[in-house]
C-alpha cells in the first residue's frame, strides 16, 4: 500500500484520486473512508485540494440571480421623482417615509431611499439644500499705474492687551506702490473715504478710470465711502466673502510690515509712535524695498515707468561680463526681463491670486 501511495501522489494521478473521492462523497461516502480506500489520509487529500484551488477569492465574480423583491427601474425612478417633489425634496428619507404613510402610500423603506439616494447622490444636495455653483472672484488686470488699486485695514498693537491701532493701507496692483496710508484709532467709513481721497489727490487721478478692490467689511461698504467713490468716478470690486485670497496683495503687504526687524512686537505705545514707523515702513517699501514679483525694482521705479531702463542696463552689465569671459557662462546670461501687465484673480487659477506677464523692455 505505502508503494501505491508514493506513485500516487505524483503526475495526473493526484487529481485522478481527487476525483475518485469526489465521486464517492457525492454518492454518499464519508470522506475518512474513501481517503483509505484510495491510500491516501484525508490531511493529504486537503492539501492537494487547498494547493488547485484558486488563489483569488471567486465569490465576488459569481453570479447571482436578482433578488425578489429588488425593485424595478421603474420603481426606483419613481421613488427619486417623488423625493425630489416640492413637499419631500428638502427632507430625509426618515421623515418623508411617514409623511408618505400618512397620505396611505408605500414606495419603498427607509433604507431603500437612503440607498437610492446615495447611488444617485442626492443625501445631502436636494431642493433648497442643493449645491450652489462656486462664484468666480472679480478679476482686472492692470498694464500701468492707477489702473487697479487695492485696499485693506490691518490691526497694529496698542501699549496694553486688547487696544489696537487700525493700519489703512492703498495699494497699486501694477507697481506694489502704497499711494495712501492713514492711522487711527478705530474703524470707520469716513476715515476710509479721507484714505481714498487722499491717494486719489496725490496720485493725480481725478476723474480717470479705476477700479478699487477691497474686502467685504463695513468700512469699505459704507455709505460715507461708497458716495465718495461715486463721485470720485472709482469703479468697485470686492472679494467673495469669507476668500481672504481675492485680496491677498494686501495681505502679503501687511506680512512684510510685520516681519520688519524693526516692527514693535510688543506694540506701539502711541498712535503718533504707530504713524511714525508707518510713515518709515512706506519710504523704504516704496523707495528702497527691491520687490521680487516686479523684476526686483522699487515699487515707486516701477511706478514712474523707471524700471524699463534700469532693467535694460543690468542686462548690458550682463551681456559686458559673458563676452568678457565666455568660458564661465554655461548657458544665457540672466535676461532680467520686464514684468508686464498684472492680473487680479485670474480666472481658472484660484491658487494664484496675481499674474504677471512679462513684457519686453
Amino acid at each position: 500500500m505505502g508503494g501505491r501511495r508514493g506513485r500516487l501522489t505524483s503526475g495526473p494521478d493526484r487529481q485522478e484520486i481527487i476525483a475518485l473521492i469526489d465521486q464517492a462523497r457525492t454518492s454518499g461516502s464519508r470522506l475518512a473512508p474513501a481517503c483509505q480506500a484510495l491510500g491516501v489520509s484525508s490531511r493529504t487529500h486537503q492539501r492537494w485540494v487547498a494547493a488547485d484551488a484558486p488563489s483569488e477569492d471567486q465569490r465576488p465574480h459569481t453570479v447571482r440571480p436578482p433578488p425578489a423583491n429588488k425593485l424595478s427601474k421603474e420603481e426606483r425612478d419613481t421613488v427619486l421623482k417623488v423625493v425630489n417633489e416640492e413637499p419631500y425634496q428638502s427632507l430625509p428619507p426618515s421623515q418623508i417615509v411617514p409623511k408618505l404613510a400618512d397620505e396611505g402610500r408605500y414606495l419603498a423603506s427607509e433604507s431603500t431611499m437612503y440607498r437610492l439616494l446615495g447611488e444617485a447622490d442626492q443625501n445631502q444636495h436636494r431642493g433648497s439644500r442643493q449645491e450652489g455653483v462656486a462664484r468666480e472672484p472679480e478679476t482686472h488686470t492692470a498694464t500701468g499705474p492707477n489702473q487697479v488699486w487695492t485696499w485693506d485695514i490691518s490691526w497694529l498693537k496698542g501699549p496694553v492687551k486688547g487696544l489696537f491701532f487700525y493700519l489703512y493701507l492703498v495699494m497699486d496692483l501694477y507697481s506694489r506702490k502704497i499711494v495712501s496710508w492713514e492711522v487711527h484709532e478705530e474703524e470707520s467709513g469716513d476715515h476710509a473715504q479721507d484714505l481714498i481721497q487722499k491717494g486719489v489727490w496725490g496720485e493725480h487721478v481725478v476723474g480717470k478710470p479705476l477700479v478699487l478692490h477691497a474686502d467685504n467689511g463695513s468700512p469699505m461698504k459704507s455709505a460715507t465711502l461708497l458716495a465718495t467713490l461715486e463721485r470720485l468716478e472709482i469703479k468697485t470690486s470686492y472679494s467673495r466673502p469669507r476668500v481672504s485670497n481675492d485680496n491677498a496683495h494686501v495681505e502679503r503687504l501687511f506680512g512684510t510690515a510685520k516681519y520688519r526687524p524693526s516692527y514693535p512686537v510688543h506694540g506701539f505705545e502711541t498712535i503718533q509712535s504707530a504713524r511714525k514707523w508707518v510713515m518709515d515702513f512706506v519710504a523704504w517699501y516704496n523707495e528702497e524695498h527691491q520687490h521680487r514679483s516686479i523684476g526686483y525694482v522699487t515699487p515707486g521705479q516701477r511706478h514712474r515707468g523707471e524700471d524699463q531702463a534700469i532693467l535694460a542696463q543690468r542686462r548690458k552689465v550682463y551681456e559686458a561680463a559673458k563676452a568678457s569671459k565666455p568660458e564661465r557662462w554655461s548657458g544665457d546670461t540672466r535676461t532680467w526681463e520686464r514684468p508686464g501687465e498684472v492680473t487680479l484673480n485670474p480666472v481658472g487659477k484660484k491658487d494664484q491670486p496675481a499674474e504677471i506677464k512679462s513684457s519686453a523692455a
